[in-house]
């Protein structure tokens, strides 16, 4: 075909036609997950209140699909200041920051995730910008292979006089085999700054950090299929597993705090399987919504285009 001759380009109407790769009715998930009912045995469903480098030694190797971790960060960190935009007294007691060499710690803990990684599966490793040289060496001795280093952009930083206000973390995105590991494409164009707001619990008991459902079930939706096992070296406030849950997968991880556990226990009792559940597909902008976006698409579709 001669330059001529090509199709001219439209902008949006591939995003019109676009179709999730993989996507599932809420009954067909529900399958997916009943079948799943312990894939990995005693460690299904579980949180284990323990360090996750002797944890994950028990994981089978080439057993998780998902791997999602917020590790601490290095700085001296408990979450009960108030410039934290909390009430110290509803944090638990016993969070532990990452003790001696940074580096050291990266390396034991990231590189035990490849061992249980699939060949198919993928990780996700939260960061602050203080220790992230340490994570990336570590993710690079690892044997896992760097796709994206993503920004997640949230509302606020805390406050600062002579530097800029930090209001962003680093997310890397990992995999085992890049020629072999899933991810679904559920967004047209899917860019790798996300803007998600945090949230709070505000009045209600906590562990010093938490990430936003919308954050990790963005990840778990790009990354694992319903009936997946999806796994968190630190579980924090459980959101990992609580979200999992609720897309229909399993879940497994490990918590250093006890204190955390009747917390957990609570939470994940009230959750149902599926509860947050849709078809990818139904998540996809309304036709009436890519047009706004792009008005000649209006008539392009009236004429049949």
């Amino acid at each position: 075909m001669t330059a001529n001759n090509r199709k001219k380009y439209i902008s949006g109407l591939a995003q019109i036609n676009f179709r999730v790769p993989f996507s599932y009715t809420h009954t067909e998930a529900s399958e997916m997950y009943r079948k799943s009912e312990g894939v990995l045995g005693q460690q299904t469903d579980t949180i284990n209140y323990e360090d996750c480098v002797s944890g994950m030694s028990r994981i089978p190797e080439n057993s998780v699909d998902l791997i999602i971790a917020d590790p601490p960060f290095g700085i001296g960190f408990n979450g009960k200041k108030s410039n934290y935009n909390r009430r110290g007294d509803l944090v638990r007691n016993g969070y532990v920051e990452a003790r001696g060499s940074y580096g050291d710690f990266s390396e034991k803990w990231i590189g035990s995730i490849y061992r249980i990684l699939k060949p198919s599966g993928s990780a996700y490793i939260l960061s602050g910008w203080n220790n992230l040289g340490d994570i990336l060496n570590s993710l690079s001795r690892s044997g896992l292979t760097l796709m994206n280093h993503i920004i997640w952009k949230y509302q606020f930083g805390v406050y600062t006089k002579r530097r800029f206000v930090t209001s962003h973390y680093h997310i890397l995105f990992a995999v085992k085999d890049p020629g072999r590991y899933f991810f679904n494409r559920y967004e047209f164009y899917p860019q790798d700054v996300w803007e998600i707001r945090r949230e709070y619990d505000r009045g209600k008991e906590k562990n010093g950090t938490k990430l936003p459902c919308d954050l990790v079930e963005r990840m778990i939706n790009f990354s694992s299929r319903p009936g997946d096992i999806v796994l968190d070296p630190f579980m924090g406030n459980g959101t990992t597993a609580i979200c999992a849950k609720r897309l229909f997968r399993r879940y497994c991880g490990f918590e250093i705090n006890r204190e955390m556990m009747v917390l957990h226990e609570s939470k994940l009792r009230s959750t149902l399987p599926g509860e947050a559940y849709c078809n990818l597909n139904d998540m996809r902008p309304s036709i009436e919504e890519i047009i706004k976006k792009y008005p000649h698409l209006k008539k392009i579709l009236e004429n049949g285009g």
